[in-house]
Parts: structure tokens; sequence; C-alpha cells
């Protein structure tokens, strides 16, 4: 027995010596945002806002408030907010706002249309968003973001004069995520860890790399990209929809894209307790398994061996006496706490929380079971009173 565990922790310590050193340095969280702040347009691009809306009520003071006080030229920017059938009077809410701020020509608020089958309600409103602002705008840019983002003053400045100095057709925050409660800390950090590892942004952001991916909540991108894609109804049955547009427009265009962290625009949604946290992700956990058993399974051992297999070595090393099973099995941990740290520090969080990376591992291991279930069950894709 000893003989095994030994051997099952160096496959997970070679597993994490792969993933530090070879896996687009994914840990790391330099891949921010560059202070374009000082950049000096000569003819500021126009930019439509699209934002789409169900029952976005509680967030828009500050969310669209956010947006219409942008520190950008007013006459080249546009924000169409497309009311996707809400019943919180989210329409009503989003003109008031307009008029506090005397920005009422800047909004435009339209109804969505009924959900046609094999579409998803988001895609569904930015699909109508967009062909809204093109027809009646033809904007250089169309910002892509969701209702309960707070974008900072110079967000919009910082992502045009990026995508113009280093020539990306798109350009992506991942946003700030709150992390406040005893949940949060505990997976939202993780939350991003993951995601990194699945879209390393070094690879994405690499024009030579074939890696795409997006952060839905602020996509900027350029409106002859999305034209040649053609539009979002090339994407309109996909429920990672940013990750398949960052992809789509990466592998039909010249290639360059940005993804990366920010510190000053923000998620407003909170996810106070277990159970937001669980639903956000085992919504589309089984479909970034593309609805396959064998990979489920596949990533069911994969996180055995990448998370759990050290913490049990390590137990079953001092329990039954096994200085060397112990020690081996300490190795790998040690690396997946490092790699963890710097996402733990950008986010703010205690030290502490690095080292509990193998229980958050095995909470989202239950979650994506739980996900394929809900897709064998015929529940699968559920968000804001629609099944997918």
């Amino acid at each position: 027995m000893e003989f095994i565990w030994i051997g099952i922790s160096l496959i997970s310590l070679v597993i994490w010596i792969y993933l530090l050193c070879f896996r687009g340095q994914f840990w790391r969280t330099n891949q921010q945002l560059p202070d374009r702040s000082s950049h000096r347009f000569d003819r500021a691009p126009s930019i439509a806002v699209v934002i789409p809306a169900r029952n976005e009520a509680d967030v828009l003071p500050i969310s669209l408030r956010s947006l219409l006080t942008q520190n950008y030229d007013a006459t080249q920017l546009t924000i169409v907010l497309v009311d996707d059938h809400s019943e919180d009077g989210t329409a009503d809410v989003a003109r008031q706002i307009a008029e506090t701020v005397d920005k009422t020509e800047q909004l435009q608020v339209i109804a969505a249309a009924p959900l046609p089958k094999g579409w998803t309600g988001k895609l569904w409103a930015l699909e109508q968003g967009v062909n809204h602002a093109i027809a009646h705008h033809n904007p250089d840019y169309l910002l892509l973001t969701d209702a309960d983002i707070e974008h900072a003053p110079d967000n919009l400045k910082q992502l045009v004069a990026h995508a113009i100095t280093d020539d990306r057709e798109l350009v992506s925050l991942m946003v700030k995520l709150r992390c406040k409660s005893f949940w949060e800390k505990l997976l939202i950090p993780a939350f991003v860890f993951f995601f990194a590892k699945l879209y390393p942004f070094a690879w994405v952001n690499h024009p030579n790399h074939r890696l795409g991916a997006a952060a839905g909540g602020c996509i900027l991108v350029k409106r002859q990209a999305i034209e040649r894609i053609g539009g979002i109804a090339a994407i309109h049955n996909a429920l990672i929809d940013d990750c398949t547009l960052g992809q789509t427009i990466k592998k039909t265009g010249t290639h360059r894209i940005w993804l990366g962290l920010t510190n000053t625009t923000y998620s407003l949604r909170p996810y106070d307790t277990l159970k937001t946290i669980w639903t956000m992700v085992a919504r589309t956990a089984y479909t970034q398994l593309n609805y396959s058993p064998l990979l489920l399974l596949g990533t069911l051992i994969g996180m055995f061996f990448v998370y759990l297999v050290p913490i049990t070595g390590m137990i079953i090393g001092l329990l039954s006496g096994s200085a060397i099973v112990a020690i081996v099995s300490l190795l790998p941990y040690l690396l997946m706490t490092i790699a963890y740290f710097p996402t733990v520090r950008f986010y703010q969080c205690n030290p502490t929380w690095s080292l509990s990376l193998p229980a958050i591992a095995f909470l989202y291991t239950l979650m994506t079971i739980d996900s394929a279930m809900q897709h064998w069950q015929g529940k699968g894709g559920q968000w804001k009173g629609r099944t997918y």
C-alpha cells in the first residue's frame, strides 16, 4: 500500500510541475489591462454599449449609472439596454436613471422579442441589441456587458485605448467578482483560478496560440469582427457564450484578442450562500465537458489526482506512520498552494485561504456531478426562470 500511494502522489507531483511550468503560467495574475488613462484620441471611436437585462432593477442604479457617467466623449457613446421580459420594472428604472444624470439621449431601451427556439435568453437579447446598434449607429466598437457590472470611470477609454494601441479586435475583462462573505472568500477566487487554468490568459492573448476565450461581463469588440462572424447568431446556441465568442473571433480574424483581470471594474452580483455559487457553477459545468460522460469520468479522475491525492496521501502517511508517503504527498500540496496564492492575494483574502484548495476542489467536483445529473434529468442550463 505504501508503494501504491507513493506512485499516486508522484503522479500528482508531475501534474503540478506541468501546470506551474507549462500551462501558460495561468496561476499568475499579471495579465491586467495596462494603464492608458493618459491616452489621447485624435477622434474618439464611437461605441455602442449593449446590455441584456432581465429583472435587473436592483443593480441598475449603480451599473447603468457607471456607464452613463463614463469619462468618454458623450457624442460617441450610445447605450442600448435590451429589456428581456423583466417583471420588476427594469426598463422604467433604466429610463429614470438616465433622466437623473441628464443622459436620456444616450440611453435607448428596447423590448426583447419572444425567445425563439434554440437561443439562450442572454444571446437573443444581445442579438437584438447588437443589430439595433449597428443599424442605427454603425459604431466602431461594441461593448457587450452584463447589467450587474459597475464600470470604473475610465473603463471604456482604457479598453478602447488598449484595443487601438495593441491592435486587438477584442478586449475582454474578467471583472472582479464580489468576495465578501465566507462562501465567496472560499469559492470565488477558486472560480477565477479554475477558469484561468482552463483558458490561460497568456495563451488567449498570444496571436500564435489557437486558444481563444473571453469573459462575458465585459467584452469590447470591433463592429467589423462581429459582422465578419455573422453576428451573435453565429454562437446562438452556446451556453458558454463568452468563450465561444472569443474563440470564434480569434480563429476567423487577425488572431489578436486580449483577456485579462481588472481591479477597478466589479460585478455587483452577490454570492452570499453556497447555493447561489453552486447554481452558477452547475449551470454550465457539464457544458464545458460537451455533455460527455467519458469527459466527466476523466474530469473526476483528474480532480482526484490533481487536488485530492496530496491531502489524502498526507493523512494516510501520518496515520500509518509512513514518513515517505506523507512527504511525497506534501510536495504537490505545496505546489498547489503556491499556485493558488497569487489569486488569493489578488482578491485580498487572508493568505491562509491558499491552503484550502483541496476542499474547494472537492466542492467544485460535486457541483460538476450535479451539473451532469441535472442535464440527464432535463433540468440543465437553468437561469433566471428559464431552462435551456
